[in-house]
């Protein structure tokens, strides 16, 4: 992995991915908690829906796209500093909430800060990072999710296990409160586009010029709904597959914690390092890689889930539950990496950030709540093993964003900035 500035560029690197690990910590802690919410504050599934996903999306997707616009014109580091401060404060106060409306209320906060926390992200790495090993950089830095939610869960897991889960929020939210005076203090803001030949590299284009050239670029738009179907099922996966062992296989919150947090160490680690890998070795022969790779990736997870849900707890299921753990992770580094590429360094801010909106306006904002409105309608009939139907019905996603995927990759050569292909 060539580094653009040495030691200090992988020290932003860690620290940014840390960062993208306490972003990830705070979203997802709540799906553990969720038996103790419940029953403390007498929920539906439908309401922890909402909690799990759209509350927490309403404003991070409606926000991401001006703090993209901004952050392609101010300094990314100190927008950053803002949103991680923000976002570990609401998560703190989500510990004081007494009521379904105060705690969407809390998590709304939560999304105002995380929608400052990626975007801007993906700019700085592609700044201090070469086109050649820029797929593997941003690998490294999504392993945030994996690492991140393994944490929530089994931080998580233990805090409400030893103390409340009141205690959970207020400890972790205090966490991301310690690290962003470090962020602000250590991280210096790049040149933009200081290794990129591309003309214009510190204009600050027009929000309306940015949408004309995204508009003639069918791949952006195929791989963000790529990416979009994919996310819904997995950030409704990550919500809800705690429900779904206690309920079906009398775990508890622990036991699940550990075994989820596994999951995601063994098999969203090594799922998204290799996505990133064959992304960089392949893609730098034939950019429809980017896509492709995902795609299959999508493909494989269908059968996984079928098996792995109808099957009880134990050696077996686990195997069909590890796969896809690293297969729905694959897309991350191809993905983020096309998209990078697919504008003038000047727009990419802006370009992740609408990409991350169509992502998360479909995943982080229907995931979760299609989920348990799924479970909810089949409780009557199917009793506990309705939120196993719910999970299976909703693997069809992953049939829509191979399609995609697969309709990207007929285009992604030719969307391709100029620059990109030179330089990668």
């Amino acid at each position: 992995m060539s580094t653009a500035r040495g030691g200090y560029a992988l020290y932003v690197l860690g620290f940014l991915t840390l960062v993208y690990i306490t972003n990830f910590v705070d979203r997802i802690v709540l799906g553990i908690l969720v038996g103790p919410i419940k029953a403390e504050l007498h929920l539906s599934d439908s309401e922890l829906g909402l909690l799990g996903g759209t509350a927490f999306a309403l404003f991070y997707t409606a926000l991401g796209i001006p703090v993209g616009w901004w952050a392609d014109r101010g300094n990314r580091v100190r927008i950053m500093t803002v949103a991680l401060l923000c976002w570990s404060l609401f998560t703190a106060l989500t510990g004081f909430a007494g009521s379904f409306l105060v705690l969407f209320l809390a998590r709304l906060g939560v999304g105002v800060g995380e929608a400052g926390g990626v975007a801007p992200a993906y700019a700085l790495i592609a700044d201090y990072f070469r086109p050649a090993s820029r797929a593997r950089v941003l690998g490294v830095y999504s392993l945030g999710i994996p690492i991140g939610s393994a944490c929530g869960y089994l931080l998580g897991g233990y805090l409400t296990t030893a103390f409340t889960w009141r205690t959970a929020f207020m400890l972790l939210g205090g966490i991301g409160v310690l690290l962003a005076p470090v962020f602000l203090l250590t991280i210096r803001e790049p040149l933009r586009g200081s290794y990129d030949d591309a003309p214009s590299v510190h204009a600050r284009p027009p929000l309306a010029q940015v949408w004309r050239l995204l508009a003639a670029k069918p791949a952006f738009w195929l791989l963000s709904l790529g990416a979009g179907c994919g996310s819904l099922m997995g950030y409704g996966l990550l919500f809800w597959l705690p429900s779904f062992f206690i309920r079906s296989d009398g775990m508890s919150v622990l036991a699940v914690s550990r075994l989820l947090g596994a999951l995601l160490i063994f098999g969203g680690v090594p799922g998204i390092l290799l996505g990133s890998y064959i992304a960089d070795r392949v893609g730098a022969r034939d950019r429809r890689a980017y896509a492709i790779v995902p795609g299959v990736a999508f493909l494989c997870i269908l059968p996984c889930y079928a098996i792995g849900t109808t099957l009880p707890m134990g050696p077996a299921a686990v195997v069909f539950f590890l796969l896809p753990a690293a297969l729905q992770l694959v897309w991350l580094g191809p993905v983020i990496m096309a998209i990078q590429q697919l504008v003038p360094p000047a727009m990419r801010a802006l370009a992740s950030a609408i990409f991350l909106f169509i992502n998360n306006l479909l995943g982080l904002g229907l995931g979760a709540l299609l989920i348990g409105f799924a479970s909810d309608q089949l409780a009557a009939r199917l009793g506990a093993a309705s939120m196993r139907y719910a999970i299976l019905g909703g693997t069809v996603f992953y049939l829509l964003a191979a399609g995609f995927f697969f309709a990207a990759a007929t285009r992604i050569r030719r969307d391709f900035e100029p620059f990109a292909i030179q330089r990668a």
